[in-house]
């Protein structure tokens, strides 16, 4: 499967009277963006923000963050099953504006549980969010909507937005291309090579999805067990992140960062990378040794993976969930590596022990409840109502668990650990 992604940097973003890309600044109508968001009935306006790196700036309450990205004409579907037809995600031309974000905030949802974003400061440090050019939505929804109902809204809003933006770049060659092309597990070429596969969760059903909730090309996933996807489908609009959002957004699985260092090696010559398994985090003890029993299977005789990587989606119950996964990956034979995030706030490594399993000894650790932030209030507040601006500059303590990036269990965390 062959992907290409047509690069095209952004450094500034402004209003305009069309949305055009000009060089590395892009021009934004705020008319035309805000009319064909309000062809969503659902909603009742619109409010459209723009936000700078290094800005003195609060923004939230923030439903998703997605990258402005869209298919060349004739060459796929955008976010299939969500806003485009179905399709195969991860072939084609997909332009993107690097640099540029669209996020999309929850006028609803509350300040103290919600994720929000710190545009500088300490907090600002530890998330790749930051040092992005923020196309910052707020959509205000008719009164006595179902909150599935609203949620529903709100994505419809994201890819609809992300997708308007970047076919500012139809036309404009980009500065550079990004191919992506994998030969299958199968390849003869590289039978020397370790047989290196991912398994990651895509949702926890701690929380039971909604029955409009678009996960996987548009589908909630309830009763899904484990299934492979090629590499590219995560990179080019087959997911998007569930509602619950727990330290995961879009963004990241369009530029899913052990995906894209898999891939990175595979090229380089290092490994042969097999393949990805999107699962579920289960919620009983059924579900649990069904999907965990699945994934390991099909890593090993679908995939013929020597080596596996997995990441969770969620709290305790999916670490667990994940540690048993990468238990039986390692009775099949099969060496793994897992990357966690724990609920501790005590800074005692005994606190975040959920599993101890002496065969899986490669453990990544991408942040947890433990780290916070004394923080003044910032010069600017972005929200989706005067109640959630009210309460964000109220805020003078900020967890790390709240700020989107901060604890991404993708992979794309900068905190880590140290065990005196």
């Amino acid at each position: 499967m062959h992907l290409t992604l047509s690069i095209h940097p952004v450094s500034d973003i402004s209003f305009g009277d069309h949305t055009a890309l000009d060089g590395q600044r892009l021009e934004v109508s705020k008319q035309a963006l805000t009319r064909l968001l309000l062809e969503d009935r659902r909603l009742e306006s619109v409010d459209i923000e723009l936000v700078s790196p290094g800005e003195s700036c609060r923004l939230g309450i923030v439903f998703d963050i997605l990258e402005p990205r869209a298919k060349e004409s004739g060459s796929g579907s955008d976010f299939p099953g969500i806003l485009g037809p179905y399709a195969v995600a991860g072939q084609g031309e997909t332009h993107v504006l690097r640099g540029a974000a669209v996020t999309v905030l929850d006028e609803s949802a509350p300040v103290a549980a919600g994720k929000m974003l710190e545009m500088n400061g300490p907090p600002a440090e530890t998330t790749d969010f930051s040092g992005l050019h923020h196309v910052v939505i707020a959509p205000h929804i008719i009164p006595d909507l179902p909150r599935r109902a609203r949620l529903h809204a709100l994505r419809g809003a994201s890819v609809k937005a992300a997708v308007h933006l970047a076919l500012a770049a139809e036309g404009h060659e980009p500065a550079h291309r990004e191919v992506f092309d994998l030969e299958g597990p199968a390849a003869p070429a590289r039978n020397t090579l370790p047989r290196v596969a991912y398994i990651a969760q895509i949702q926890s059903r701690q929380r039971v999805a909604e029955v409009d909730e678009q996960v996987l090309y548009g589908n909630n996933t309830a009763g899904m067990v484990p299934v492979p996807l090629h590499p590219n489908e995560w990179l080019d609009g087959a997911l998007v992140c569930a509602y619950q959002n727990m330290q995961v957004e879009s963004y990241f699985y369009q530029n899913h960062p052990v995906v894209l260092e898999l891939y990175r090696r595979h090229t380089a010559g290092e490994i042969n990378f097999v393949g990805t398994i999107a699962t579920m985090a289960a919620s009983d003890g059924d579900d649990r040794n069904r999907n965990c029993m699945m994934a390991s299977q099909l890593a090993k005789w679908n995939l013929g993976a020597d080596i596996v990587v997995l990441t969770k989606y969620g709290g305790g119950a999916p670490h667990a969930d994940m540690a048993e996964t990468a238990r039986l990956c390692e009775a099949l034979g099969m060496r793994t590596a897992v990357q966690v995030t724990d609920m501790s706030q005590d800074r005692r490594a005994e606190s975040a022990l959920l599993f101890n399993f002496p065969e899986i000894d490669a453990i990544v650790y991408c942040g947890g409840m433990d780290t916070k932030w004394s923080m003044p209030e910032p010069d600017r507040i972005v929200a989706g109502s005067p109640a959630t601006a009210a309460g964000l500059g109220e805020l003078r303590e900020i967890n790390a668990a709240n700020i989107c990036g901060a604890t991404n269990q993708q992979g794309a965390s900068r905190i880590r650990s140290f065990v005196y």
